[in-house]
C-alpha cells in the first residue's frame, strides 16, 4: 500500500506508517502505549524530528506525539528508524492505539483500579476488531485526580467502587451513562459493544463512523449486546489540571504544559535529560497535550519547575494560556484558513482575567477543529477570507451566527470580566 494513499482525506488519522500531508511537510504521528517513552526514546525521537523534520513537534489531544515537516525524501529513513524502534503502530486500517488513559495512570493514589492493566486487556480483546476507524478510541479513567471526561473518546469506561466500570458515551449535556460492568468482565463487554458497531457498519444498518454519532436506539442494542448492568451515574468531577504537581505515593509528578501543544527537539531533550537528573527516567505525554514527569523527589521540584520555566514551559496551573486551545493554524496546516496560534496568543496576553476566571477560548484555522473536539465558551473558526466565525458555548462543527476579523473580536473581549458576559458581547454583529 503508497503509505501516502489518501493523505487529503478529511478525518483521516496519520501515523507513522501513513503519513499526513500539511502545509508544512509530511505530518507523522506516534502512538505509544499509555503515552509513555522513556528517556533514550525521547531523545531520538528528538534527534529524528531535527534529522528527518522541521525540528517542531506536537503533544496532541490524545497523549500522542508528532513529528512536522517530513519531506518526501527524508520520509523512508525516518520510517525505518522509528519501525526498527518499536515506534510504528501495527499494520492495517484501524486504531492505530485504541485507548487513551490518564499520564497518572498506575501512579494515581485516587484510582479505584489499575487502569494499565484493564488497558492492556482491552487492546488485547478488542484491538483488532476490523472495522473501525482509526479515529475510533476508548477513554480509560480510574476515577482519579486526571477525569478524561472531555477528550471527546467514542467509549468512556470509568473505574466506581466495589470493581466496577461504568461506560458512558459523549452526549449534548456531558456524559451519557449506558450501563456498568463488573472489572473482571469489563475487557469482554468492550469488545462485544465494539464488534457490534462493526457488524452495524458491515451490514449497513448504520453509516456512523464514530460510536458516538450512533442512533441512540442502536446504542441500547449494543449495550445489551454487551449484557450491561444498570448505569451507575457518576457525579461530573473537575477539570483535569493542565500544568502543575501533584502528589503521589512516592514522591510528585511535574507536569509541565506547553503552549498549545508545539514542542520543539531542544525541550523534548531538556525534558529527557530532567526526567533522568529528577526522576525516574521516564517520560509520560498527556492528553492535555503536556508532559508528565513523574517520581520527583518533593525537594527537586523546585529546581524542575525553575528549569522548566526558562525553557518555555508552561508550570502554573492558573497561567492564562491554558484555558486557550489553538491549532498549528496557517502556514504550517494546509486545511488552515488564519494563523491560529498567533491569534489565541494574543486573546490570552490580553484578556488573562477573563481565562482565570474560567471562559475556555478555543481558535480553530478549519471546520475541523482537530485541536479541541468539545465545547469551548467561546469558538472561533477560522473563514477563507481571514475572518472568524464566532460560536458561543459550543464546538468548531457548530453553526455560527456572526463573523468577526481578529481586531474585531479583540475590541469585544477586551473589556469582559466573566463568562456570562459573552454572550451580549457576542449577541450580533455590528450594525
Amino acid at each position: 500500500m503508497n503509505p501516502h494513499a489518501h493523505i487529503t482525506r478529511r478525518g483521516w488519522c496519520p501515523g507513522v506508517r501513513r503519513p499526513m500531508a500539511t502545509g508544512d511537510g509530511l505530518l507523522v504521528r506516534l502512538h505509544p502505549f499509555a503515552g509513555r517513552l522513556d528517556a533514550r526514546q525521547a531523545r531520538l525521537i528528538a534527534e529524528a524530528a531535527r534529522r528527518h523534520g522541521n525540528g517542531h513537534l506536537d503533544i496532541t489531544a490524545r497523549g500522542n506525539l508528532q513529528i512536522r515537516g517530513v519531506s518526501d525524501e527524508t520520509y523512508p529513513d525516518l520510517l525505518a528508524l522509528l519501525d526498527r524502534e518499536g515506534l510504528a503502530e501495527p499494520e492495517g486500517d484501524g486504531p492505530h492505539r485504541l485507548t487513551v488513559l490518564s499520564p497518572l495512570a498506575g501512579l494515581d493514589p485516587l484510582d479505584r483500579c489499575d487502569t494499565l492493566a484493564l488497558a492492556q486487556a482491552i487492546e488485547t480483546a478488542a484491538g483488532g476488531i476490523e472495522g473501525l476507524t482509526a479515529k475510533f478510541f476508548i477513554a480509560i479513567d480510574g476515577g482519579g485526580a486526571m477525569p478524561l471526561a472531555e477528550v471527546g473518546a467514542d467509549l468512556r469506561l470509568v473505574a466506581s467502587d466495589n470493581d466496577a466500570v461504568t461506560f458512558a458515551m459523549p452526549a449534548s449535556n456531558g456524559q451519557h451513562w449506558i450501563g456498568s460492568s463488573p472489572l473482571c468482565r469489563a475487557p469482554q463487554a468492550v469488545h462485544a459493544i465494539l464488534s457490534g458497531f462493526a457488524d452495524l457498519r458491515r451490514k449497513g444498518v448504520s453509516e456512523a463512523q464514530r460510536l458516538r454519532d450512533l442512533a441512540p436506539d442502536l446504542v441500547w442494542e449494543l449495550a445489551a449486546r454487551a449484557a450491561l448492568d444498570p448505569a451507575i451515574e457518576l457525579p461530573a468531577g473537575t477539570a483535569a489540571l493542565r500544568a502543575g504537581v501533584l502528589a503521589l505515593d512516592n514522591g510528585s509528578a511535574v507536569l509541565l504544559a506547553l503552549p498549545f501543544g508545539r514542542c520543539n527537539v531542544g525541550q523534548l531533550v531538556q525534558v529527557a535529560d530532567r526526567s533522568e537528573r529528577f526522576g525516574s527516567g521516564e517520560i509520560r505525554l498527556s492528553f492535555t497535550r503536556g508532559i508528565l514527569l513523574p517520581m520527583i523527589a518533593e525537594e527537586r521540584v523546585p529546581a524542575l519547575i525553575d528549569e522548566a520555566n526558562r525553557a518555555g514551559f508552561i508550570t502554573a496551573p492558573d497561567d492564562a494560556r491554558l484555558s486557550v486551545f489553538a491549532c498549528p493554524g496557517r502556514p504550517n496546516c494546509g486545511s488552515a484558513q488564519t494563523m491560529a496560534p498567533g491569534d489565541a496568543l494574543r486573546i490570552a496576553g490580553s484578556c488573562g482575567d477573563l481565562l482565570r476566571e474560567g471562559a475556555t477560548l478555543h481558535v480553530s484555522g478549519c471546520p475541523k477543529g482537530c485541536a479541541h473536539p468539545g465545547k469551548a465558551d467561546l469558538t472561533l473558526v477560522g473563514r477563507e477570507d481571514g475572518r472568524y466565525e464566532v460560536v458561543l458555548h459550543g464546538s468548531a462543527r457548530d453553526a455560527s451566527s456572526i463573523h468577526l476579523s481578529i481586531d474585531e473580536i479583540m475590541t469585544r473581549l477586551l473589556p469582559l470580566n466573566s463568562v456570562d458576559d459573552l454572550r451580549p458581547a457576542f449577541a450580533e454583529a455590528p450594525r
